[in-house]
């Protein structure tokens, strides 16, 4: 490694010094600025190889700096960092031209690593801004050092056409990061268009992508456009990958390789012109091992992969979400609901297998159900209940959605329970208990009325509670 000249610009003294002297231990020759002005004058004596700037500086913001170093210093890489550690400030910092981007605090040998780069490799090239910065940005929360390194990725792919592949568990927000890759992309003015593998019957996965003919099966009345054809000149979000059946992998294959397909019972060959982003919330490279995943389409998707992370690896995220949850909810028209440091410090305890989807639902749950504005920990203790082991569903979801969320624990927390052929017993189990503890419950322990509530004779009743071990104290003679 040749050393070379480094300017870091910060208006804290303390990191200014700590940086140059890490710097200079690798041997660089090191200037520090403390302002815009500083930085202005330091740069009419020379110009460094590298520069290294903060963006709020006293009197300007650094990445505008950036921007019009650009057009002065074509050749100059600059590596931004920042505390305000959001998407949009990693994507603008990529817009911008900047070499690299390190939220703050960073790790001293990133930072000496991505200067060593930079002069390695030159800048790089700038991305793609024929569209203005467009206000709001995806809604992406959280500023944890695991998202960061999410947003950093993400900047790093949205002006180009990679596939990227997003792996995390169910509930990490797999298609917020893909819709984010879109609409901060060239791509953007086209569809957005997704497709969910595990809500297709596998004879049908191949006319959802392609597309079919008039005629080319049973039921088929006119042609239909597949989701290729849907998502032309946009993206194309293929959800759970890891569902797809291995003949359908094939031809998707093929269809990576060769940038053309035909839609079922067609012969004209029509350009794939999408963007493929992939998820999957399982180990595509295990499902490869065991032979349930092409190995040469896992390589063909995992072009660029990203990890999110589960909501317990990131805790200091959960006061933000949980506020934008709650704020979504007025905006859907539900009351405004507050959480005190007690309920937020409770909510930062807690496992959150469901990751944020289990977040977001129970803060729609309290908007909808809670009485007061201000809800502390005891509240929350409330809403969150027992629940039988099911996660919180958002208002109105019904019984189908709440039975979906704890498979999706289930799938998580003992994923062999899938497969062990106790599932049919355990979920039935788990519904009938609170139905019959409570119709037991309203009538007093009264198993006569509380079956002839139910629909069901005495003795199904008593066999239900044997079976489920549900200790009863019997009325007038009706209990066990």
């Amino acid at each position: 490694m040749t050393p070379g000249s480094v300017l870091v610009v910060d208006d804290d003294a303390a990191i200014r010094t700590v940086v140059a002297a890490a710097l200079k231990r690798e041997g660089h020759r090191v200037a520090t600025a403390a302002s815009v002005a500083e930085l202005r004058r330091a740069l009419t004596t020379g110009v460094p190889d590298v520069l290294v700037t903060d963006v709020v500086l006293p009197d300007g913001n650094g990445l505008d700096i950036v921007s019009g170093l650009m057009a002065e210093h074509p050749n100059l890489p600059v590596i931004v960092f920042s505390a305000q550690n959001t998407l949009a400030t990693a994507v603008r910092a990529t817009e911008v031209g900047a070499f690299d981007y390190l939220p703050k605090p960073f790790d001293l040998d990133a930072l000496t690593h991505a200067v060593r780069s930079a002069m390695a490799r030159g800048r790089r090239r700038p991305a793609d801004q024929s569209d203005a910065e467009q206000g709001g940005g995806p809604s992406l929360i959280g500023r944890s050092p695991a998202m960061q390194e999410v947003y950093r990725v993400i900047a790093r792919v949205v002006s180009n056409d990679l596939t990227v592949l997003i792996s995390g568990e169910s509930g990490t927000g797999k298609e917020l990061v893909a819709k984010a890759i879109h609409d901060l992309g060239p791509r953007r003015r086209a569809p957005f268009v997704a497709l969910n593998m595990a809500a297709i019957p596998r004879e049908l996965i191949e006319a959802e992508l392609f597309g079919h003919e008039r005629g080319a099966f049973t039921g088929a009345q006119a042609r239909v456009a597949g989701k290729f054809e849907q998502a032309a000149g946009g993206t194309l979000f293929l959800d759970e990958i890891g569902d797809m059946p291995m003949d359908a992998q094939t031809r998707l294959l093929r269809v990576l390789q060769s940038g053309e397909f035909t839609t079922v019972g067609g012969a004209r060959t029509i350009r794939a012109d999408v963007r493929i982003v992939a998820a999957t919330n399982k180990d595509l490279a295990q499902l490869v091992q065991i032979g349930q995943f092409r190995e040469d389409l896992f390589y063909r998707l995992n072009v660029v992969p990203i990890s999110l992370p589960a909501l317990r690896e990131r805790r200091q995220d959960i006061p933000l979400l949980a506020r934008h949850f709650l704020d979504r909810a007025v905006e859907d028209g539900l009351p405004r609901k507050q959480l005190d440091k007690d309920a937020v410090a409770l909510l930062e305890t807690l496992d959150w297998p469901g990751n944020v989807r289990e977040l977001e639902n129970l803060m729609r749950r309290i908007a909808a159900l809670s009485r007061d504005e201000w809800i502390d920990a005891a509240a929350l203790r409330r809403a969150l209940g027992d629940g039988g082991g099911i996660l919180p569903i958002a208002r109105d979801a019904g019984i189908e959605a709440a039975i979906r969320a704890r498979l999706e624990r289930i799938a998580i927390e003992e994923p062999r329970a899938l497969d062990d052929g106790t599932l049919y017993d355990r979920i039935i189990g788990e519904v009938e208990r609170p139905l019959i503890e409570m119709m037991l419950g309203r009538h007093h322990n009264n198993q006569l009325r509380a079956a002839r509530a139910l629909g069901i004779n005495r003795n199904t009743l008593r066999k239900r509670l044997d079976t489920l071990g549900i200790a009863t104290r019997g009325e007038d003679g009706a209990g066990s």
